[in-house]
């Protein structure tokens, strides 16, 4: 029995209805309630106030955060959040639009992807598409912003060019793998290669293809490539030399040997966990499934997937030292890709298993968030209102009227069904609950609301040994960082034309500044933001700052 046990016909004729479909549904999810709270430390609040001070001073070259020139990853990024910003606003909003749609674009692209590796078979497809779109990691990577959920768009459009090249000849696709492999390389320099390289070895690895000959579009292709993908790097490098070390040392060989190098560092076994975890429970069946399936019995082109487009990126990036979940987006396609391949094999008594076992996962799930609003426990550290319970009700709600109303003669299969509905609410009671949480997730808007009340609006903000993008974005102004110790807050200052970000920095461990109050250091009394409470040695920085708010674990100090 097929995964899709439907005639052929009616398959293809309705995948592509089915696809938008589902692409609305995820859309829905994923677009509504944007702006409900604000960006996170630090990934997110990093690339939210970059993009904001780019736009405010047009300077597309030289990315800044907190006034500061800051060059740890290419400016694709900080470009699109930019964008996002000058479309939707200088909201939250704005910095999480077009990561939302880029994971709008990657389950399209897996669509494609699986329409060449299932040879023509548009069920599979979008089997692929809507089990890549409900697969937890994706939806995190939507939720919490930084340049994995674009390079991974970026990656895949490249793969998906690529295949789409080998199969048809036609050069047009050429030239889109070759630019997507330059974007991809200007997001995050060479592991942008990886995926695409690894889709280049599957498609021939033992197989028996005949090879495309090299062309003139090649050499043009490899052009663009190195205009789109080495053109910032250029500029920069010519700019100041220096910037060569800096990108081919500091942040590439040095960011994958050293572990203290970004304070990254995580065990080898650290993905070989987490990854099946942010894929559950489709994970669970893929090894489930393989367990049951012998090595030998796998066609060529499904063991490649296996190897190059999940394998393979997951060692490597297993022996980098620097880790985190997003890093390893680029293999959860292949994932995607080899699930619904096992799955196709299965009969209709497997099959449903397994429906019923992903609608108690799901039921489970939905369970424990409705529940927490009702908990009493005072340790528990979140909020949850009553609105977490409503959104986890309508979606138990939803997934059983699928389950009773369902007609076996619909032309997409319910084990497809009860996971998009389950993740359309899941993200809603997500939101919910992000917003409740606030300063438990290291956001910084309740602070911001606070600072910008008419009896504190206007003065200079100072931040304690933190570096706090997140209030800054919040602020639409620069805090001036006091540093103490805290080494996020060393910044990489030898590419500053003069000492003007000393204004912003305030090394209170320079033992040759005098220990003069903050308070008459500024025309106006200064508003001093200290997470937690100051140490007695330390006391002398809120001299005339008499006067204390608190606001979660944050305390303001001001003049009255």
């Amino acid at each position: 029995m097929e995964l899709f046990p439907e005639a052929e016909p009616l398959r293809a004729r309705f995948a592509l209805l089915w696809l938008g479909l589902f692409l609305i549904l995820l859309g829905l999810g994923l677009l509504s309630g944007l702006n409900a709270w604000g960006p996170l430390e630090s990934s997110e609040a990093r690339y939210a106030e970059i993009g904001r001070e780019m736009l405010a001073s047009r300077d597309w070259l030289h990315p800044r955060l907190l006034g500061i020139q800051h060059f740890h990853k290419p400016p694709l990024t900080y470009w699109l959040t930019a964008a996002g910003l000058a479309v939707a606003g200088p909201t939250a909003a704005g910095v999480r639009l077009l990561p939302a749609l880029a994971v709008l674009v990657q389950v399209g692209l897996v669509y494609g992807v699986g329409l060449v590796l299932f040879e023509g078979n548009r069920a599979r497809a979008l089997a692929a598409a809507v089990v890549y779109g409900t697969l937890p990691a994706v939806l995190i990577s939507a939720l919490n912003v930084t340049t994995d959920v674009y390079l991974a768009t970026l990656e895949l459009a490249a793969a998906y060019a690529v295949l789409r090249y080998y199969v048809n000849g036609r050069p047009g696709w050429l030239y889109l793998f070759w630019l997507a492999l330059g974007l991809a390389f200007l997001t995050k320099g060479p592991v942008g290669l990886v995926l695409p390289l690894m889709a280049v070895a599957g498609f021939y690895f033992r197989q028996s293809r005949p090879r495309r000959p090299f062309t003139v579009h090649h050499a043009l292709g490899i052009g663009l490539f190195l205009v789109v993908g080495l053109g910032w790097y250029g500029y920069l490098a010519t700019e100041n030399p220096a910037f060569v070390r800096y990108f081919l040392f500091n942040h590439t060989v040095e960011r994958f040997v050293n572990p203290a190098s970004f304070g990254r560092s995580k065990p080898w076994w650290f993905y070989w966990v987490l990854a099946p975890a942010v894929s559950l429970p489709w994970s669970a069946a893929l090894l489930a499934q393989f367990a049951r399936t012998p090595w030998a019995a796998l066609p060529r082109t499904w063991r490649n997937v296996w190897v190059f487009w999940v394998l393979v990126p997951l060692v490597f990036f297993s022996l980098s030292s620097s880790k985190l979940l997003l890093y390893v987006l680029p293999v959860f396609p292949g994932v995607a890709l080899l699930v619904v391949y096992y799955l196709g094999r299965c009969p209709e008594a497997v099959l449903y298993r397994w429906y019923l076992g992903m609608g108690l996962f799901f039921g489970l799930m939905l369970t424990a968030i409705g529940v927490l609003p009702m908990l009493s426990i005072r340790a528990l550290p979140l909020v949850a209102s009553p609105a977490l319970g409503f959104w986890a009700a309508v979606g138990l709600g939803a997934l059983l009227v699928q389950h009773l109303l369902w007609r076996p003669e619909w032309p997409v299969p319910r084990l497809l069904v009860a996971p998009a509905v389950f993740t359309l609410f899941l993200l809603l009671a997500a939101k919910t609950l992000l917003h409740q949480n606030e300063l438990l997730f290291n956001g910084t808007r309740p602070v911001a609301a606070r600072l910008l009340l008419p009896h504190l609006a206007g003065r200079p903000v100072l931040v304690y040994n933190e570096l706090l993008p997140s209030l800054a974005f919040e602020l639409g102004q620069i805090p001036v960082s006091l540093f103490d110790g805290n080494e996020k807050l060393r910044r990489e200052t030898q590419f500053e034309a003069d000492r003007a970000w000393q204004r912003l920095l305030v090394n209170l461990q320079d033992s040759t500044a005098p220990s003069v109050p903050l308070a008459a250091r500024w025309s106006r009394p200064p508003l001093l933001v200290v997470k937690g409470a100051l140490a007695p040695d330390r006391q002398w920085l809120r001299t005339g700052l008499l006067r204390e708010e608190q606001v979660g674990p944050w305390r303001i100090y001001y003049a009255p």
